[in-house]
């Protein structure tokens, strides 16, 4: 399957979201929520997921300025 924006609906891509995060609603001192907003692009239709990872992990490569990190995602 498939995860690319031109082969997925609006409501796929937000199972993938979903699913990869897991509970985003869980007790992770709202992380999760986080992580859901980071990848907001991917399910609007905007930019594929992985240009949104390379983007993450080159800014934490880097120490190039990002939005403040918790222990397991963005902070809100």
């Amino acid at each position: 399957m498939s995860i690319l924006i031109k082969d997925t609906t609006r409501e796929e891509r937000e199972k993938i979201v979903a699913e990869s995060i897991g509970n985003i609603d869980g007790a992770c001192d709202g992380c999760a929520a986080g992580l859901a907003e980071m990848y907001q692009d991917y399910i609007d239709g905007k930019r594929e997921i992985r240009d949104i990872n390379m983007e993450f992990r080159a800014r934490y490569v880097s120490g190039e300025d990002a939005p403040p990190k918790s222990s397991c995602g963005y902070m809100n």
